[in-house]
């Protein structure tokens, strides 16, 4: 059996942070799913082959031609199983989808929305009319049309109606260990919030209660299973992380202090100071002089 992991691929980053939407097609026996952490990326995958999705606290046994619907507030997982794996992916900002007025379809959506179903089971009819879809937003990214990007989103549009129609798949397994499951999500969904790019994006999770609300699950079962599996808290990895990255910025940056209270979501510098002194017994002052 030939596992393997689909990892990010750098030719396409520059061209959809700037553009916030790419569609490309999966060549036979290529890397078959292309897997981006950037946070504010949702996804759309037609893909045939055998695989197994993990997505959230459920895994996702799937053979043949599925369609599957990424949300990057839901951590995910890709193993391809099958050597050879063919199809479309798709990937777009929520900012890209506003040029059109039914931007709520997407959160609300049974694929997209927190507990929903993100995976369904393809016929081959189905997959030859995806297929032109893709194809067709395939041929408008690469065109000069004026208004290319209406027309892409209305072909996103049509393939999220089309899935409407079809009837999810429930054929997942959970994970037997319940408190391992869980525990992964939330460390994965801990570290997706990282690294801070500006402090115009500043940290959007900052305690366990948003994290619990992030995953749909209750903060006191959160931090039970986090608990059971780590021997921390919840709140005590996210503090970590953020100290962590704290210093990361204070070393590798020249942010001013305030701005880098504000990109981790502290609402004055004075919280941040006081905060940061707690965690490493030393201020952020003192830390970037030290480091110099």
């Amino acid at each position: 059996m030939d596992n393997k992991i689909a990892r990010s691929v750098s030719p396409f980053n520059n061209e959809l942070r700037l553009k916030g939407f790419n569609v490309f097609q999966i060549e036979e026996d290529d890397q078959a799913v292309r897997f981006y952490s950037r946070k504010d990326f949702y996804k759309i995958c037609l893909t045939t082959g055998k695989s197994k999705i993990h997505y959230a606290d459920r895994s996702f046994e799937v053979e043949g031609t599925v369609l599957f619907f990424g949300n990057p507030h839901i951590p995910y997982s890709w193993e391809t199983i099958s050597t050879t794996y063919v199809g479309y992916t798709c990937l777009f900002s929520e900012e890209f989808l506003c040029v059109s007025e039914r931007t709520d379809m997407l959160q609300q959506s049974p694929f997209f929305k927190i507990g929903g179903t993100p995976v369904l089971k393809i016929t081959e009819q189905q997959r030859a009319s995806l297929n032109i879809l893709f194809q067709k937003m395939i041929d408008e990214q690469n065109s000069s049309y004026v208004y290319k990007d209406d027309l892409i989103c209305s072909y996103i549009n049509l393939i999220m109606h089309e899935a409407m129609k079809m009837q999810p798949s429930e054929n997942f397994d959970q994970h037997k260990n319940a408190a391992y499951r869980v525990a992964a999500v939330f460390m994965e969904l801990l570290e997706r919030q990282f690294p801070v790019e500006s402090p115009n994006k500043p940290l959007q999770l900052k305690t366990a209660q948003d994290y619990a609300q992030n995953l749909a699950l209750h903060v006191n079962y959160l931090n039970r299973m986090v608990k059971e599996v780590t021997g921390r808290p919840t709140s005590a990895h996210i503090a970590e992380r953020i100290i962590s990255e704290a210093k990361a910025l204070l070393q590798h940056t020249d942010w001013n202090i305030a701005d880098i209270a504000y990109a981790l979501g502290f609402e004055y510098p004075s919280y941040f100071n006081n905060y940061f002194k707690r965690m490493t017994g030393t201020n952020p002052t003192s830390l970037r002089t030290m480091e110099v």
